[in-house]
C-alpha cells in the first residue's frame, strides 16, 4: 500500500519539534526513540507499518491543542490515535508525522440520569462507558466486537456500530455532543447535552470523519435503560443462502430483534474449536436476539421462529436461561480472536442491502474459487454491514496482494448490489482507491471542500480516505501558495 514520501525538512527538524512540544506537554507525554515509536507503526492492519517521527499522549485537551497548535506552526502532519483497533489502516502514520493518542484521557467528566447522558473523555474504553453506569442500570448501546480494547475516539472516527446496531443504531445515533481541537489548536463545542442542535449539522460531519476534521477530546453520549430482559435464538442452516433469505423475510416481516448475527461453516469450525460453545456443525448460523418484558419477547421470538421454520433449518436452539444465552453468544464474541489461530486474514466491511443477502455471499463464494482463497463470514445481518474474512498466507509471496484484489473485488460487489465501502470499519487506506468506484468526482469534490474548511493545511491524518493522487495533489498544491 504506497504511502506519501516523508518530507525530509521535517525529519532535520526532529530534535527541534521535540523540545517545542516537552516544552508544553510532561516528560513523559512525549515518545522520541525510536524503539519505543515503533510501538505505534501500525494498528490492527497489521500488513502495513512505519514508524512515526514521534509520538505525543497527552491528558487534557489543553495539552492536545498546544500539541496540534506547535505542529500546524512547524508544517507537521498528525495521525490521531486511539486505541489502535482500527481494521481499515486510519492511524497508520508516516515517517514524517506526529502521533497523538489519547488513550491516557479516559476519565468520566460527568454523568446525568434524568437526562440519560454521560459526557467521557474520548481515550475510555467502549466498554467502561457501559460500567460506568451499569450500578444505576443503563448502558451504552453501540457494542463493536473490539469494545473491550476500542475507544470511543475511535468509534467516533469511524462511526461504529456492533452487533446490537440493529436496534440502537450506531455511533451517530447516540453521540450528542464533541468538544473537538481544530489542527491550529482552536477548541469547538458542537452539539452537547440535548437531543439536536440548530443549524448545520456539524456533528454529522465529524462522526466517521475519520481524523481528518480535528481530534476529539471530549464526547456526550447517549445512554438508555437496561432493558428488562433479553434472550437469544440460535438457528442453523445447510446454506449461506437460505441463511440470507431467513434474515430478509425476518426484516421484511417488519420484527426489529436487537440483533442478527450471521456466521458460515469456516467461521463455525474455528470458533466452536476455540471457544467450545456447543455450536452444530452446519453451512450457516444465526443469533438472533430480541428484548423486552416476557411477554414481548415470547411473542417476538415466536414470529422468528416461525418464518426461520419456513426456511427448514436444520436445527433451532432457544436460550432457556442466562448460562444458555452466554453460550450463545460465547463464539460470536470470540469469532475474531478464534479465526487468528488459524490463519492470517484481513476482515472487510462492505455493507449491502439486506434484501441482496442470498446474492452477494452466493458471488463471494464464486469469488473465493476463482481467486484461490477461502473466505469465512460472520457479520451484522440485520443491517447488511457484512464482515469477510479472507484467509492468507502473509509468509507466501504474491498471497497478500491476492488477498487485497479478491477484498477489492469484494467492496465493488457491495456498491454494485446497492451498498457501500464501509459500515463502521471506516475507509482508512484500505479502501481509499476504491473511493471513485462508490463517488464520482463531483461528490468526491465536495467531501475535499470539507476538509479544505477544517484543515487547510491538510495536516490531519494524511493519505488517508481519498485516493492518494488526489491528497498528494492537494497537498502538493497547498505547499506551493
Amino acid at each position: 500500500m504506497e504511502m506519501p514520501s516523508p518530507n525530509p525538512a521535517i525529519l532535520a527538524r526532529k530534535a527541534r519539534i521535540a523540545e517545542r512540544l516537552l516544552a508544553v506537554l510532561p516528560a513523559d507525554a512525549v515518545i522520541q526513540d525510536e524503539m519505543e515509536t515503533r510501538a505505534y507503526e501500525c494498528d490492527a492492519l497489521t500488513a502495513y507499518k512505519c514508524p512515526p517521527l514521534l509520538a505525543v499522549l497527552p491528558r487534557t485537551t489543553q495539552e492536545v491543542s498546544d500539541t496540534l497548535r506547535i505542529c500546524h506552526e512547524e508544517g507537521v502532519p498528525v495521525v490521531p490515535r486511539g486505541a489502535g483497533t482500527s481494521l481499515a489502516g486510519g492511524a497508520l502514520p508516516t515517517a514524517d508525522c506526529v502521533i497523538l493518542g489519547v488513550a491516557r484521557m479516559n476519565e468520566v467528566l460527568e454523568a446525568d440520569y434524568e437526562n440519560r447522558i454521560i459526557r467521557v473523555q474520548t481515550g475510555r474504553t467502549n466498554l467502561s462507558v457501559s460500567g460506568a453506569v451499569e450500578e444505576e442500570e443503563f448502558f451504552y448501546a453501540p457494542d463493536p466486537s473490539s469494545q473491550l480494547a476500542c475507544a470511543i475516539a475511535g468509534n467516533i472516527a469511524m462511526n461504529s456500530g456492533g452487533a446490537h446496531c440493529l436496534k440502537y443504531g450506531v455511533t451517530t445515533n447516540n453521540l450528542l455532543g464533541v468538544t473537538m481541537v481544530m489542527m491550529d489548536g482552536t477548541l469547538v463545542e458542537i452539539g452537547g447535552a440535548h437531543l439536536d442542535a440548530g443549524g448545520l449539522d456539524l456533528l454529522g460531519v465529524i462522526c466517521g470523519s475519520e481524523g481528518q476534521l480535528g481530534v476529539v477530546t471530549e464526547a456526550t453520549l447517549r445512554i438508555l435503560r437496561k432493558p428488562e430482559g433479553a434472550r437469544p435464538v440460535l438457528i442453523a442452516f445447510d446454506s449461506n443462502e437460505v441463511a440470507g433469505a431467513c434474515v430478509s423475510d425476518i426484516i421484511k416481516a417488519g420484527v426489529l430483534p436487537v440483533a442478527i448475527e450471521f456466521m458460515d461453516r469456516p467461521c463455525i469450525e474455528a470458533c466452536e474449536a476455540f471457544a467450545k460453545a456447543g455450536y452444530p456443525m452446519c453451512e450457516a448460523l444465526l443469533i438472533i436476539e430480541v428484548e423486552g418484558s416476557p411477554a414481548e419477547i415470547d411473542h417476538q421470538l415466536g414470529l422468528i421462529m416461525e418464518i426461520a421454520r419456513s426456511h427448514n433449518p436444520v436445527e433451532l436452539r432457544e436460550a432457556g436461561d442466562a448460562d444458555e444465552a452466554a453460550r450463545i453468544w460465547l463464539g460470536r464474541k470470540s469469532a475474531f480472536g478464534a479465526m487468528g489461530q488459524i490463519n492470517d486474514y484481513m476482515c472487510l466491511d462492505g455493507t449491502i442491502p439486506v434484501s441482496s443477502l442470498p446474492f452477494v455471499l452466493r458471488r463471494i463464494g464464486e469469488m473465493s474459487q476463482e481467486f484461490g482463497l477461502d473466505v469465512a463470514n460472520v457479520f451484522h445481518a440485520g443491517d447488511g454491514n457484512m464482515h469477510p474474512l479472507i484467509l492468507f498466507d502473509a509468509n507466501k509471496p504474491g498471497d497478500l496482494e491476492t488477498c487485497e484484489a479478491f477484498g477489492a473485488e469484494i467492496l465493488k460487489l457491495c456498491v454494485e448490489a446497492g451498498g457501500c465501502l464501509t459500515g463502521e470499519h471506516g475507509v482508512g487506506i484500505e479502501k481509499r482507491d476504491l473511493m471513485l468506484h462508490q463517488y464520482d468526482e463531483t461528490d468526491l469534490e465536495a467531501q475535499l471542500k470539507v476538509k479544505d474548511v477544517f484543515d487547510p493545511k491538510w495536516l490531519l491524518n494524511p493519505a488517508k480516505v481519498f485516493p492518494l493522487s488526489v491528497t498528494e495533489g492537494r497537498r502538493t498544491a497547498l505547499a506551493a501558495e
